[in-house]
């Protein structure tokens, strides 16, 4: 056991804290076992969960053998595994990481202790690798493109939003609402601790590739364009006055480029001999106005449910 993890471990004990490890699984039956054993070591002190998502070899087998609580969540998706743990399970500290066995286990005790030093809600592990396999072709640019979208829209906190090692408060855990399904998952995570201000930090952890005979579920374009479309659902949500404004915006510009010529020719001759094209101009730009106008209420809807998730987060005690 580690320096750090033998403090933690005494930091915990004192302070009567309670630890969780969890693993959300499909399919894991060549990295499970490892990654269970691998946790337990570092957080000698935490419960590890694993979490099974209908797999069908071993996975539930070899993590039990390894000295995991093993239960099942049988809606197929990382968000819905992730949605039950976060329900079932109470903890004062949670740490989230796959169980691929492509995280870093003995970063754990850092990150937790992080945590609870500084009284934050979520630590997440930033992937650090030079191996070439960590990442498969288009993931690394993918991160990299999604991860500026979410810095765009709702603040540049992060530089890695997808990454699956992530630490977070009890109060975190319990006012998240968790409504994505499957792979969004983490684009969710982030944009609730940015929308809530909440104290967050990312730590650099070494991040590797898997082991031999494992095999990766996600699906390099399939998934980035279901993380890419929830990140404008969320912003759309978090975001209505910005999002139907630019929309209104782009519907009056489309309605001045049709209207200008049919006005210029109705100034100059009197007569408007492109009627349609008049009728088309004019009813774009009274739906920019109602695009403005619904962005105008939902702001203040969305400002309303904001306020109420803040004071649900309040109402549980943060990491001491």
């Amino acid at each position: 056991m580690s320096e750090v993890a033998e403090q933690l471990l005494l930091t915990t004990s004192r302070a009567g804290l309670r630890v969780a490890v969890l693993l959300p699984c499909y399919n894991e039956q060549e990295a499970i076992g490892k990654v269970v054993r691998d946790f337990r070591q570092a957080l000698p002190e935490a419960i590890v969960y694993v979490y099974d998502n209908n797999s069908r070899d071993e996975t539930r087998a070899r993590a039990a053998a390894a000295g995991a609580v093993v239960r099942s969540e049988t809606q197929q998706g990382k968000g819905f595994v992730v949605r039950r743990m976060f329900a079932d399970v109470e903890a004062d500290v949670y740490v989230l990481v796959d169980g691929d066995d492509t995280y870093h286990a003995p970063s754990a005790p850092l990150l937790v202790e992080r945590l609870l030093a500084e009284q934050l809600d979520m630590v997440v592990g930033r992937r650090v690798t030079e191996i070439e396999q960590a990442y498969r072709p288009g993931h690394r640019l993918g991160n990299r493109l999604l991860t500026g979208v979410v810095a765009r829209v709702f603040g540049d906190r992060f530089k890695d939003i997808l990454s699956g090692y992530r630490v977070f408060s009890r109060r975190f855990v319990k006012s998240f609402p968790a409504l994505t399904k499957e792979f969004e998952i983490e684009t969710e995570l982030t944009v609730h601790a940015l929308e809530l201000d909440m104290p967050i930090a990312e730590v650099d952890t070494p991040y590797k590739d898997r082991p031999a005979g494992s095999v990766s579920k996600l699906r390099t374009y399939r998934d980035g364009v279901r993380i890419l479309t929830a990140i404008l659902v969320l912003f759309k949500e978090e975001r209505p006055l910005a999002f139907f404004g630019l929309a209104g915006l782009a519907l009056a510009v489309l309605a001045l480029g049709l209207g200008y010529p049919v006005l210029t020719e109705y100034l100059r001759t009197g007569l408007v001999p492109r009627f349609p094209t008049a009728i088309l101009a004019t009813g774009l730009m009274i739906l920019a106005f109602l695009s403005f106008t619904s962005g105008l209420v939902l702001e203040t809807v969305t400002r309303g449910r904001k306020e109420l998730k803040r004071l649900a987060y309040l109402t549980i005690p943060g990491p001491r």
